[in-house]
């Protein structure tokens, strides 16, 4: 069986037109895990085709391709899907938009995976092999990944290490038990958390590092403290592979030192942290309340203290925010100094409470989910105008990596070594090239004053205009 596996372009990372150059790129676990999870006995022939790092060929010999979508890659993939299926080849459709999406996906694919994918995509493509497609395959209400000790590694040899900055990506958890109003995670998955074994988890790393020598690693878990009991045992593991690892956690972290310094002595190096707002009402628009009981500037310190970087990462566009979050929040990422900030706009994806409380509010302007991406306004905000939270979303970038900005910040961090000044100087190439990428074709001028349901009936309603993962 000839199988596709494909993870279409988005705005920030493509093979041609992109903002980031391939190499500054970590290869993605979608595609590689999904190569994995193919059942040996249907003897594939496999491609993998990640247009981040590769055009899509002009004839792609397949019987079945899959493709994986985020919201904002969605118009991609279906175009993608559409053409496949007039040719004849079968479609899967998967990943968080179809899981949100599902019947929108549907109109796109012969098939489509809602949910997580160990057990769903193995039988899509048996019931294929067998030719009794059905139209749509779930994740199991009991689904888990606890007693899933035999899951195959994914498949990271698949991919050309060298157009990619990494590929020692690793995954120990799914999802969080937050329920904040902007995220994706809780809308497609539920709270729960879903755990792999930590034998499983430590065999994978082991086999890499046999394979690779490589000992510097990231894991993409969203929430890696979530379960502190997890946690702890995760971290006193990975003190004996003596490996240096970047991850992601709540500032909930702070509450708990002793988990903390385990953190640090199992080798972490950097963590990204969801600081969303200096603005303290904010954090009750978002219902991420229990940011506020963390002092940021003394949770930034312990943590460079411990040696651990932080990226910390804020949202503008919250219903508190007004014309000066942007210049505050810049000062007090230099102030405190974070070692590697990110802005985003808020984006209210498909599916989440953010979105359905917008529409009904008569904010959301557009539909076009190319644009859902965390860097366009996509809605009208509370106290500004979109043209003032898309022009000061870009300057803080601007701001925050200027040269002077991004000397303060490593020097008041003590990082200023080349792993630092790189990331620094990666992010500094993006702030300044966002203009020529993150466009929006709808007046954003304040000019525009039109009532929010006005507005909303001139936003872009295109005809159509995230496989199983």
């Amino acid at each position: 069986m000839k199988i596709a596996l494909i993870s279409p372009k988005g705005p920030l990372y493509r093979r041609s037109g992109g903002v980031f150059k391939k190499s500054l790129r970590y290869q993605p676990l979608t595609l590689t895990t999904l190569a994995a999870l193919i059942p040996a006995e249907l003897k594939p022939e496999l491609q993998l085709i990640d247009e981040g790092i590769a055009d899509m060929p002009d004839n792609l010999d397949a019987d079945l391709v899959g493709i994986t979508v985020i919201t904002g890659t969605a118009r991609r993939a279906y175009a993608l899907a559409d053409a496949l299926r007039q040719r004849g080849v079968t479609v899967a459709l998967g990943g968080p938009h179809v899981t949100l999406l599902p019947e929108e996906a549907s109109e796109h694919a012969d098939t489509i995976c809602v949910g997580y994918a160990e057990d769903a995509w193995p039988q899509l493509l048996r019931d294929f092999a067998a030719g009794r497609l059905e139209k749509i395959y779930r994740q199991s209400e009991d689904f888990s990944l606890a007693d899933k000790t035999d899951m195959p590694f994914a498949r990271r040899d698949l991919f050309d290490k060298r157009d990619f900055l990494t590929q020692a990506v690793f995954e120990a958890t799914r999802s969080c038990p937050h329920d904040c109003e902007f995220c994706v995670a809780p809308a497609a998955w539920g709270r729960k958390q879903y755990q792999k074994p930590l034998d499983w988890v430590m065999a994978d790393i082991r086999q890499f590092i046999a394979r690779t020598g490589q000992r510097r690693i990231l894991f993409v878990d969203l929430n890696l403290v979530a379960d502190k009991a997890y946690a702890r045992e995760l971290f006193t593991r990975l003190s004996e592979l003596k490996v240096q690892w970047f991850g992601l956690s709540t500032v909930l972290i702070g509450h708990d030192r002793d988990l903390l310094e385990l953190m640090a002595k199992s080798g972490c190096k950097g963590l990204l942290l969801g600081l969303e707002t200096v603005t303290p009402s904010s954090l009750r628009d978002a219902n991420k309340r229990f940011n506020s009981s963390i002092d940021y500037r003394a949770l930034i310190a312990d943590l460079h203290r411990l040696g651990i970087a932080v990226q910390g990462c804020f949202v503008f566009g919250l219903d508190h925010d007004t014309p000066d979050v942007f210049d505050a929040t810049v000062q007090f990422a230099i102030d405190a100094a974070v070692d590697l900030p990110r802005f985003a706009v808020l984006t209210p994806f498909p599916g989440t409470p953010l979105f359905h409380r917008l529409e009904r509010e008569g904010r959301i302007l557009t539909r076009d989910w190319e644009l859902y991406d965390a860097q366009h306004v996509v809605f009208q905000p509370s106290n500004m105008s979109a043209r003032q939270l898309a022009d000061g979303h870009e300057r803080a970038w601007k701001e925050v990596y200027r040269w002077r900005a991004i000397g303060q910040r490593l020097w008041r961090a003590g990082s200023l070594n080349a792993l630092g000044l790189g990331a620094n100087l990666g992010y500094r190439f993006y702030a300044r090239h966002l203009h020529r990428f993150y466009t929006c074709d709808w007046p954003l001028d304040s000019r525009w004053s039109l009532p929010w349901q006005a507005a909303r009936s001139l936003a872009i309603l295109p005809e159509h205009r995230s496989v199983c993962g």
